[in-house]
């Protein structure tokens, strides 16, 4: 069965759902009360999409409702796992956030955690029982809706490696690397550069796991317009988009996203479900 705590979000249709009901005491504290009887059961999934520590104070209720209830095996489906962008130390006095937040879940011991195409590496690393799924799936389909001599482009180093295997996966796409310069201590971007001299009018797809602001796209989209870019697409496996999509749609034709996060409505973004390519 799959407790799917978030109930606009069922990434795995097939599953029979359990029933809860779940509130937000005045204090600021989640409750949760699982109604079915679940006498004959012996493993459960649980989905969520985190949004807020309070998101993952639920799912942490969740686990202890259901092993209160004797559910011996039980597995979490994370799509977006909080904090995953912290996960080096840059300056003095910050936090290892995705570490804390393993922690937490390793403490709990669950059958498995699975998450969908993570910020980096290191998610993997801190996360006992971990199973990634990446993103190629995903992006397969979006490059299935495009011309055939699209480009493929790695914002910057750190996506990189995903992205090539990306393209091993694909076959016959070119990728553009480009890099970013970034102040460390106020985390704004300094400078973008594009290594590709020429791209001869041909379409690109940025492609990445996160897009909150959009600063690192809107900015690479102007440069990538200077080395004679065409229509330009933008695709991220988790949109936050904090600050909505005005600015971005003046640079992407289409902007391409999973709901792992959130459900999105705008006429310009393509949101592909999670349970169509899982």
């Amino acid at each position: 069965m799959i407790l799917n705590l978030d109930t606009n979000f069922n990434p795995f249709p097939k599953k029979k759902e359990i029933t809860f009901e779940s509130f937000t005491f005045s204090g600021g504290e989640p409750h949760i009360k699982i109604k079915d009887d679940l006498l004959n059961e012996k493993e459960v999934m649980i989905t969520h999409r985190i949004n807020s520590f309070n998101d993952f104070g639920l799912l942490l209720i969740a686990i202890d409702a259901l092993k209160r209830m004797s559910i011996e095996k039980i597995n979490v489906f994370i799509p977006y796992f909080p904090a995953a962008r912290q996960d080096r130390l840059m300056i003095k006095g910050e936090s290892l956030t995705v570490k804390v937040y393993a922690d937490i879940i390793n403490k709990l011991q669950l059958q498995k955690v699975t998450i969908y195409d993570p910020h980096s590496e290191v998610t993997d690393a801190v996360v006992n029982k971990s199973e990634i799924i990446n993103n190629h799936t995903f992006i397969k389909k979006i490059t299935q809706q495009l011309k055939t001599n699209l480009l493929l482009v790695s914002p910057d180093g750190g996506a990189l490696k995903k992205i090539y295997k990306v393209a091993a996966y694909l076959k016959d796409y070119e990728v553009i690397e480009c890099s970013k310069s970034r102040n460390v201590k106020t985390g704004k971007i300094k400078y973008f550069k594009v290594y590709a001299s020429d791209l001869q009018g041909k379409d690109c797809l940025i492609v990445d796991d996160i897009c909150d602001g959009g600063g690192t796209f809107i900015g690479l989209a102007k440069e990538l317009k200077k080395k004679n870019a065409g229509n330009l697409y933008l695709a991220v496996s988790h949109g936050i988009f904090s600050k909505g999509f005005k600015e971005l749609n003046t640079y992407f034709e289409q902007i391409f996203t999973t709901n792992s996060f959130k459900d999105i409505t705008n006429k310009n973004v393509v949101q592909i479900k999670l349970k169509d390519i899982l």
